[in-house]
């Protein structure tokens, strides 16, 4: 007797993070009208991160790994209250640090790299944040990904941060299919017009966040959906668990 194949999880039929679902490449028509599709809906999008000068935007970034910017933005207001500049944060030391960041994801790890990165800072850029990638890249802690959204936001570089919700994004809609966080970085910055490149990491992360989500995409809400090349497009919400065992018995 055969047996019938279990349905496919909403999450699986979406993709996951580390194996997003990749769409047929967008063309470069189709990448540009999402691109300004998702400017006229948001013209002026910044980072949802708390910050006031490069050095907190820095600190603020290399915490977020692992952890949403709200969790982050909780944890700052006191740290930098405490330590605003990076030789009062190696004067509070890692202990202090710790102290305002337990909230957050590998917060030893973290406030151990804070404390690093700023006596770095102190030591070879007189306590300033450097405009530079390879000089960024070298402070403890800090990734590519971190340099770019330093690079993009704190000195108006051309620079695209890719997080897991830009990966996800640039597959699914085939925007920038790659199987690399690399490989979607570069495509995204070869396709963006010169003049988006600045706002398109806020664009791509917001909409990566708020409306084409990992579980399932808001298709519904989406301004660039008509520019999408995703097959499993979700045209309205889907019903919460029981709702529809619910209806059913209601209309009994």
């Amino acid at each position: 007797m055969a047996v019938s194949p279990k349905p496919l999880r909403k999450a699986a039929l979406h993709g996951s993070a580390a194996t997003p679902r990749r769409a047929r490449r967008m063309s470069a028509a189709q990448a540009e009208a999402f691109l300004r599709a998702l400017a006229a809906a948001n013209p002026t999008p910044k980072t949802e991160l708390a910050f006031s000068d490069p050095y907190t935007l820095l600190v603020a970034v290399a915490l977020s790994a692992q952890a949403t910017d709200v969790s982050v933005n909780r944890a700052t207001v006191g740290l930098f209250a405490a330590a605003p500049d990076p030789a009062a944060m190696v004067a509070l030391g890692e202990e202090g640090v710790a102290a305002h960041i337990r909230t957050i994801g590998l917060w030893r790890t973290k406030a151990k790299n804070v404390v690093a990165l700023s006596a770095q800072l102190l030591e070879r850029h007189a306590g300033q944040v450097p405009n530079d990638r390879a000089a960024l890249e070298a402070l403890p802690g800090v990734g590519r990904k971190t340099a770019n959204v330093v690079l993009s936001v704190a000195f108006g570089e051309a620079a695209m941060a890719v997080d897991t919700h830009i990966f996800r994004l640039g597959n699914r809609t085939g925007l920038a299919p790659g199987k690399t966080v690399r490989a979607v970085e570069d495509l995204l910055m070869a396709r963006c017009p010169p003049e988006l490149i600045g706002p398109a990491h806020h664009w791509l992360i917001l909409h990566g966040r708020y409306v084409c989500k990992a579980r399932a995409p808001e298709c519904w809400r989406c301004v660039a959906m008509a520019f999408c090349n995703y097959t499993d497009k979700v045209l309205a919400p889907l019903s919460p668990p029981g709702a529809t065992r619910e209806a059913a018995a209601g209309g009994q």
